[in-house]
């Protein structure tokens, strides 16, 4: 009798489990994004929560919570449950980036699993709008006086260990100029402080903004680093272009993560969602203004192996400036 009540209990919780999953969502979804309003990651999460809602059936909220290279807004999706209602919009530069930057970071990125890539952003090498150089060029031989007469120049990233942190790290070591890092929260603080002419330059993912900042003077866009010029951004040169970091090319992608044992029917219903908002026109063409290539389609074995060469990469790069965990 007592193996046939715990039978009956195991296949009850069974079923609880199967039907749980199955009805997922079964509430609105938590879209975690790492930094606060106003950047660009806040404007990929609001130009598709609306349409992601729509193909899950459930309202999608965003959630802004920065700090700490976006570890905190991902700690506290590790300590939500693995069921899928809070979905991490990341990147390399808090999941794999931040762990090895900072020592107050507890997980690895080995935590999370990428369900799909939802943007690639290319880099532009901004710079404050008074900065008197108009090129690469000029910029290299700029900062190497500045750097000789004891003034070097300022570069901002959204914290330490960031993707922007180890751009301005790399960009130091390349060119063999002294530069001083000075970290924000956030995209918008750093911008703003760009902008009153507070810090030298920031390499960031270019956006609109951005592009009406330059056309009103207030800031400059020296090039975007990437190895041609962008059909949607053609007015500005690619760094190859250059002659001082012609092979200083990078981007950077967003995807939607969730824990790494958020079963599997959850993932393959976030997977089909994520791609069907994906194929909305209204979605590709705001994101496209927002100067953003929509991914790609990638099945959910692509986007686990996108993830983990990524891990690959950008450790790799982190070894190579000998970033230190503070």
């Amino acid at each position: 009798m007592a193996s046939r009540t715990a039978a009956l209990i195991g296949g009850l919780l069974l079923s609880a489990t199967v039907f749980a999953q199955n009805a997922f969502p079964a509430k609105p979804v938590t879209l975690m994004v790492p930094y606060p309003a106003g950047g660009l990651s806040d404007v990929i999460a609001r130009t598709v929560n609306t349409t992601l809602g729509k193909q899950l059936g459930q309202p999608v909220i965003v959630e802004n919570l920065g700090g700490a290279s976006g570890s905190i807004a991902a700690t506290k999706v590790l300590n939500q449950p693995s069921d899928g209602h809070v979905v991490f919009q990341g990147s390399p530069n808090e999941l794999i980036l931040a762990p090895l930057a900072l020592s107050a970071v507890k997980f690895k990125s080995e935590d999370f699993r990428l369900v799909n890539m939802i943007a690639t952003a290319q880099i532009g090498f901004l710079t404050r709008g008074n900065l008197p150089v108009n090129n690469i060029d000029e910029f290299v031989e700029y900062a190497r006086k500045q750097a000789q007469q004891g003034r070097p120049i300022t570069y901002a990233s959204v914290g330490p260990g960031s993707f922007y942190h180890l751009l301005g790290e790399h960009l130091s070591k390349v060119t063999g100029i002294p530069m001083v890092h000075v970290p924000y929260k956030g995209g918008a603080p750093a911008e703003q402080d760009l902008i009153s002419g507070q810090v030298d330059i920031f390499m960031s993912p270019l956006g609109t903004k951005h592009v009406e900042l330059y056309k009103a003077g207030r800031i400059k866009v020296l090039a975007l680093l990437s190895p041609t010029r962008i059909d949607t951004a053609k007015d500005f040169p690619a760094i190859s272009e250059s002659k001082a970091l012609k092979d200083f090319t990078f981007n950077i992608w967003t995807g939607y993560f969730v824990k790494r044992d958020t079963p599997e029917a959850v993932v393959a219903t976030l997977h089909k969602a994520i791609a069907g908002t994906l194929t909305d026109p209204t979605v590709r063409a705001n994101l496209e203004a927002a100067s953003l290539t929509p991914p790609p389609s990638l099945s959910i074995a692509d986007a686990a192996k996108a993830y983990t060469d990524g891990i690959a990469q950008f450790r790799a790069i982190a070894k190579s400036i000998n970033l230190q965990a503070q």
